[in-house]
């Protein structure tokens, strides 16, 4: 079913009783051209691009819980391309530029807002860094304009403007930023993929793989053994385990990114405002609570939770510089699994063994990342070269001294 305006209508005067399942629910086959390994947003964008750019259809993805349950569904939704270094601004503006045409390419209403994300800062020195990075976004094609205070009073007059320690001088806009539903992503992608004939095994595990002779040759899972002729990784936080199965061992770590969303309130948020002296950022939903997080948690976890030392840091930088929020009851928290690079960047490249891939290291930029992780990664095992927006994502970037340090935090995980 293609839903569209009539399609609404007829369901309106029809009592609602002939929608269709959203996807099918097949049984695995024996053999596949290609298996995705991880139903969250970036497996499942790679099989539709497959499907839709590159015409392949014998594609399975397979995913140990349900569609959504990973950190696809569990993230703050924000959108934006606001990047430095050469290696990621032309990746992320191409994921942007994709989000722009989503919703028409999916034929989904993923709820992309094009509401605008404002990074604040606090010092002469901090705004000449924001100088640089927006010179880098418009010689990249993105959009970016530097605020004074005035300006930025004019757009979010609620912000603390004279606080002591950090005093508000000005901001970094990025107008075509913003939001997008995550789990309607998920269900959009699943339910496009779905009607290009891609096969969605949901509650299938993989338990190990086939290898021989340094050859990938298919996966062993709890529904039985699956054969392939390519098999492509994108499993976020839990790429460290399930990689292990192959005996690989990568520069990635595993650490919790938690979540919060308050109560529902009138419209206050115009975009989406970031902390520049410290780690906050937040924006409002469409059902009016206030969606927000922080730093990781300082420990490595595979759990999708976080704690309370976190969850205090993350409040006090809201109240640094909106003081407004602390009236605000907290409705609830969640935590996603960030899989860590050592440079703070992703990977998006072929392993040490053949047919087997990799899409992994997506720190804090995964949900942001959708579109253009699926578009390069479906690139990459239908020709065998990278995508060129994806060029310098590789993963030997560490053994030859390559690294996209975007945040010049050094090689260590839990500061990017």
């Amino acid at each position: 079913m293609r839903y569209s305006i009539w399609s609404l209508i007829n369901q309106a005067l029809t009592g609602n009783r002939n929608w269709t399942p959203v996807w099918r629910e097949p049984e695995p086959k024996s053999h596949y051209d290609i298996v995705i390994v991880g139903g969250g947003g970036h497996g499942l964008a790679t099989a539709f691009y497959l499907a839709s750019r590159y015409g392949m259809k014998n594609i399975a993805v397979l995913e140990k819980g349900w569609i959504g349950s990973g950190n696809i569904g569990r993230n703050t939704t924000i959108v934006r391309s606001n990047y430095l270094l050469d290696g990621n601004e032309p990746f992320y503006e191409q994921s942007l530029q994709l989000w722009e045409g989503l919703e028409q390419d999916i034929n989904y209403n993923a709820m992309m807002s094009q509401r605008g994300i404002i990074n604040l800062y606090h010092s002469d020195a901090q705004r000449d860094s924001y100088v640089r990075r927006g010179n880098a976004m418009r010689l990249h094609g993105a959009d970016a304009e530097l605020l004074n205070q005035d300006q930025l009073r004019s757009l979010c007059p609620f912000l603390d403007y004279e606080n002591a320690r950090f005093p508000i001088m000005g901001g970094l806009l990025q107008k075509r930023a913003g939001t997008a539903r995550h789990d309607a992503v998920a269900w959009g992608y699943a339910r496009a993929a779905d009607q290009r004939g891609v096969d969605i095994i949901q509650n299938c595990d993989v338990t190990d793989f086939l290898i021989k002779d340094g050859v990938c040759t298919g996966v062993e899972t709890s529904k039985g053994t699956i054969r392939a002729g390519k098999i492509g990784v994108a499993v976020a936080g839990s790429t460290s385990r399930v990689m292990a199965k192959a005996g690989l061992r990568l520069p990635i770590e595993s650490h919790v990114l938690q979540a919060f969303v308050t109560e529902g309130l009138k419209p206050v948020i115009p975009g989406v405002i970031t902390f520049g002296a410290g780690h906050f950022y937040i924006s409002q939903s469409d059902k009016g609570g206030l969606v927000f997080g922080g730093d990781i948690d300082g420990y490595n976890s595979y759990a999708q939770r976080g704690n309370l030392p976190v969850f205090e840091d993350v409040c006090e930088g809201g109240m640094a510089i909106m003081p407004m929020i602390g009236r605000a009851r907290m409705l609830r928290n969640w935590g996603g699994i960030m899989d860590m690079s050592m440079d703070g960047s992703p990977i998006i490249d072929k392993t040490p063994i053949d047919q087997l891939y990799l899409n992994a290291g997506w720190c804090y930029g995964g949900f942001k990342a959708t579109p253009a992780s699926g578009l390069c990664f479906a690139h990459l095992l239908a020709r065998d070269e990278p995508h060129k927006v994806a060029s310098k994502l590789r993963l030997d970037r560490f053994r030859r001294g390559a690294m996209l340090d975007e945040r010049g935090a050094g090689a260590q995980p839990n500061l990017h």
